[in-house]
């Protein structure tokens, strides 16, 4: 574990410090990540509507998510390498106006294969959105806030989950799920203007190539903490993916849950994550030792609170909430970590952060689903918890790699 000084120390960046926090040009990070996050699981709650209108089954309607995963796994380490000398603020504002097009050109495919097409668009501005945002933030708020500025950038992932999707099946509602997207191609606009608006001119660093992305991986610790970090989120995500299976066994006395009692024990989630965002933005730059140890572990413990819990509503809320919390912190103390590690390589770690949870992703939109149907809930919960606690080991452990190094 760190020592307070390492912990409290600002490393030296190539972004200057900024002598006050950029607070509109955080917010508009914020509603960046937010807009692209919710264009990425629209489909989602608008599963049963697009797959009648397009003709296809559900489960051929869900590949609009999975293909946005596949093309990040690719894009993250890809996009400063196709652009090296783009301004970055520039890159950020062509990216969400990319996404604006992604949704206003699915909003008027008539068929599935040109949806998938359009979506390939959005993957692409997820993951270097992503990739680009550790460089930017370093740039807004300068690397002694640091923390404070990811918080900023990770926080509209939980505001995604908690209202984006929502808001865009009420919208539904009233109006037809190609309307949804055009609403969402609009505002994704809107943000793109917003950002090459309010934020600070974000150079690119020099001699951006693939060899510097290896390069990077070298550094004492950085693949071993990676790893973990891949493990983490594979065993998040595969437990996530399932939940609305966990919540079938749960009870609230002697009763299954209703409707309503499942939408509040999934809003619990959303709110543990807004919460995760707080704490950790607030903490981070200060306590950065104590957090990457307890925030891996938490999602750990939770998962496995969650599979022990799941005759009581109370228990298992209680571990969706901690879950939650934990989770939303977790790319705040992530991204934190690698920049204190990599200081002079924040393009490359912010793109290999991606590279890791898309492939988590993938991993476990597979695997997850195997498991599901061979083996059932509760195995597929215990395999989550030993993946993610094996994260946390491997995380801790690079950490103390890196500084005996």
């Amino acid at each position: 574990m760190t020592s307070a000084h390492t912990d409290t120390t600002p490393l030296p960046s190539a972004a200057a410090p900024s002598p006050r926090l950029r607070y509109a040009a955080l917010v508009m990070m914020t509603l960046t990540s937010f807009a692209l996050v919710t264009a990425e699981f629209l489909p989602n709650g608008l599963l049963t509507e697009m797959a009648a209108d397009l003709g296809v089954t559900p489960g051929q309607a869900g590949q609009t998510v999975t293909v946005t995963a596949l093309v990040g796994l690719i894009a993250a380490p890809t996009v400063g390498l196709v652009v090296p000398r783009m301004d970055r603020r520039a890159l950020l504002a062509t990216l969400a106006a990319g996404a604006a097009v992604s949704n206003l050109a699915v909003a008027f495919a008539p068929e599935l294969w040109l949806v998938l097409i359009a979506r390939v668009l959005l993957g692409i501005a997820l993951s270097g959105f992503w990739a680009m945002s550790l460089t930017v933030s370093s740039r807004v708020a300068g690397p002694e806030h640091l923390g404070r500025a990811v918080m900023f950038t990770t926080a509209g992932v939980s505001l995604a989950t908690v209202a984006g999707v929502p808001i865009g099946v009420l919208l539904s509602s009233f109006a037809d799920w190609r309307m949804v997207f055009v609403a969402a191609a609009v505002v994704t606009a809107a943000i793109a203007v917003g950002l090459w608006r309010l934020l600070p001119p974000v150079p690119a660093e020099p001699a951006t190539r693939l060899t510097t992305l290896l390069d990077t991986l070298r550094r004492p610790g950085l693949s071993l903490g990676l790893a973990g970090h891949v493990l983490v989120v594979f065993g998040h995500v595969t437990a996530y993916t399932y939940i609305r299976l966990a919540l079938d066994r749960v009870t609230l006395g002697a009763q299954p849950l209703d409707e309503a009692g499942i939408v509040t024990l999934l809003a619990l989630f959303g709110v543990g994550g807004l919460a995760g965002n707080v704490i950790a933005g607030a903490l981070v730059d200060r306590h950065l030792g104590v957090l990457r140890a307890a925030v891996p572990l938490l999602v750990a413990v939770s998962i496995l609170v969650a599979l022990l819990g799941t005759g009581s509503a109370w228990v298992f809320g209680a571990a969706v909430l901690v879950w939650g919390t934990a989770f939303g912190g977790w790319l705040i103390v992530l991204n934190t970590w690698i920049a204190r590690l990599a200081p002079d390589r924040l393009e490359s770690g912010g793109a290999l952060v991606v590279v890791g949870f898309q492939l988590a992703i993938v991993l476990a939109a597979g695997i997850g689903g195997l498991l599901v149907d061979a083996a059932g809930i509760l195995q597929t919960y215990a395999v989550a918890t030993v993946c993610a606690a094996v994260g946390a080991v491997l995380f801790v452990s690079a950490g103390r790699v890196a500084e005996r190094r």
